[in-house]
């Protein structure tokens, strides 16, 4: 039998998130995986403190953004990658009207060090912005696949990966400890993303799922080092290549991409962007979404060592950490979860 502090469940950002948190205190843990899940690997990965929709701050984007991208600077370090691009977001406006709402948006104390007040002004024939541009500042591109599959091998090198499928059914919980294979920890965290919604223990959380899907397409003409932010997103990865996205579809639970998604990208992307280019890669995955846009954090209610960690949405890069730190404070420190992210706020 091995003892270990921690048992994981999945390995996507929010799991490796929590991995951080146990390594940066001492504490000894397994994870198991089977790769079921792809919404962190499909993921565009911006971290934009924004809603661009509406021209508000994303919820708690300042204490976010404090908590991960040093997390994020530290896995680069350790683990000898970059995954971490800093990159300028461009809002196109379609009129006077959104750049007036921009510049009152811009007044706010809250988004006064996000939005610029400047104009930014379109030299590119290729792209149609005749109302110019607003700038984002302080964002990014997480660069979450490099991410996930170093942080894997990162995982086995050590030994604290299992490359298997978690059976619940074979888990045993007393009051004190989890015992699972030859496994005995003291928690049990579950962070399988949608995946959750096969877990008995779980299942019944309000995690609704939202499918995204991401266009990959070589542009050699465009040559931007930006990313605009339009009816979709265009983000550049570089060698001429950009993601186009996302998608929401909350009735298709599958990870298979569709012919209407990638409809629906393409004419968005075409009403903007006038230079050829071609689609080179479709992918899909569920977001795993919640009703109130919040994520899913906390203890069982019946079971006191067994934990959830999920329902990031659709900007899993900026919580992960926020909520990996939460919880593990909640666990160890016995400090109280915000109402706002535990999960029996909906019991």
């Amino acid at each position: 039998m091995k003892h270990v502090d921690y048992i994981i469940v999945g390995c996507g950002l929010a799991s490796i998130a929590f991995c951080e948190q146990l390594r940066a205190n001492h504490k000894s843990f397994v994870v198991f995986d089977d790769a079921s899940q792809k919404s962190s690997i499909v993921a565009a990965g911006l971290y934009n403190p924004v809603v661009l929709k509406r021209f508000s701050e994303v919820w708690k984007a300042k204490e976010q953004l404090a908590l991960a991208l040093p997390v994020y600077a530290k896995i680069e370090k350790e683990l000898d990658i970059k995954i971490d691009y800093k990159l300028r977001i461009l809002r196109r406006f379609t009129s006077i009207e959104e750049q007036n709402k921009w510049f009152t948006a811009a007044d706010k104390p809250s988004l006064e060090p996000f939005l610029s007040t400047t104009l930014v002004k379109n030299t590119n024939t290729y792209i149609d912005a005749d109302f110019q541009f607003g700038e984002v500042q302080h964002a990014g591109r997480l660069d979450t696949e490099t991410l996930i599959f170093n942080y894997k091998e990162f995982l086995k090198q050590n030994n604290w990966l299992e490359q298997t499928t978690f059976k619940h059914s074979d888990m045993q919980l007393d009051s004190n400890s989890v015992t699972y294979n030859n496994y005995k920890a003291s928690h049990i965290i579950c962070a399988e993303g949608f995946g959750v919604k096969h877990n008995p223990f779980f299942s019944s959380i309000p995690l609704n799922g939202s499918k995204g899907e991401i266009l990959t397409v070589k542009a050699p003409e465009l040559k931007i080092d930006y990313a605009i932010k339009s009816s979709v997103f265009v983000i550049p990865l570089g060698d001429d290549l950009y993601n186009v996205g996302s998608t929401y579809n909350n009735d298709d639970k599958s990870n298979t991409p569709t012919d209407k998604a990638k409809e629906e990208l393409l004419t968005k992307v075409k009403t903007f962007i006038k230079c050829d280019f071609k689609v080179i890669k479709h992918v899909a995955g569920v977001r795993p979404t919640t009703k109130d846009r919040r994520p899913l954090v906390g203890r069982h209610i019946a079971h006191k060592n067994l934990y959830v960690l999920n329902g990031l949405g659709t900007r899993g890069v900026m919580i992960a950490p926020y909520v990996a730190d939460k919880l593990f404070r909640f666990i160890e420190n016995n400090e109280t979860l915000d109402t706002d992210i535990d999960v029996n706020r909906f019991s």
